[in-house]
């Protein structure tokens, strides 16, 4: 495990991420308490999607596309009420 305080991280910040993609443990104290960990990123996963997956379950009809009466639209327009 490395630890490094504040200013140390800041002049050497590309050497302790390349550390931490490496997979060494970072950690950046403030003084002589440990404050924050370097991790590497790791993207989400990604939602299982799949087209249709809701036919049947959500409906919208031809009213869907007709315009919102006056009072409505003012509101979503942020007009007042």
């Amino acid at each position: 495990m490395t630890v490094v305080t504040v200013h140390h991280a800041k002049t050497h910040l590309s050497k302790l991420i390349a550390a931490a993609e490496r997979g060494e443990e970072v950690v950046i104290a403030r003084g002589d308490k440990p404050a924050v960990r370097i991790v590497p990123f790791e993207p989400a996963a990604k939602p299982d999607r799949k087209p249709g997956r809701l036919k049947g379950v959500v409906a919208m009809d031809a009213r869907f596309f007709d315009p919102l009466p006056e009072d409505e639209l003012r509101l979503w327009e942020g007009r007042g009420e």
